[in-house]
């Protein structure tokens, strides 16, 4: 089944690096496709975890803005710590679980269990839970546990 949207990513330059720098971080992944102008790469076509983006060298206008991000969702601890630190390398750490990489894309590393105790049913709870997250760069989900645990 084709994949009918997209993600486009326009880098200044350096999109080929940065595909091939995503694929090597996620299972199923893989450079598809190659568009060069002459010995320039001009576009990327890449996979990751099955998902198709698109990255393309537009030139020194283009900039990455916070306001949009990559969300991947991480069922342990291991995978966010592992994930965390990988993209975040020659980047920067952000708060919440956010950082931007070192070709200033902005990424969301998250387990699933942050959403079910910031929406936990008992109030102070999920208060708890969204006070520890809020004191996080990269997400710790046991600390998150017991702060959800904690509360009363």
């Amino acid at each position: 089944m084709t994949q009918k949207i997209t993600t486009f990513l326009t880098y200044p330059d350096r999109a080929e690096e940065a595909a091939k720098f995503y694929v090597s971080l996620f299972k199923d992944s893989k450079v598809l496709n190659t568009t060069r102008a002459g010995d320039q790469v001009m576009s990327v076509e890449f996979q990751l975890e099955g998902q198709r983006f698109i990255a393309l060298n537009g030139g020194p206008s283009f900039s990455f803005a916070q306001g949009i991000s990559l969300y991947v969702s991480c069922e342990t601890q291991k995978e966010i710590d592992e994930l965390y630190g990988r993209l975040s390398a020659g980047g920067s750490e952000e708060p919440c679980g956010w950082l931007k990489d070192k070709f200033g894309v902005s990424w969301q590393v998250v387990p699933p269990v942050l959403g079910e105790l910031l929406g936990h049913k008992e109030p102070a709870k999920a208060q708890a839970a969204l006070q520890a997250m809020l004191k996080m760069k990269k997400i710790d989900i046991a600390a998150l546990k017991r702060a959800a645990a904690e509360a009363s």
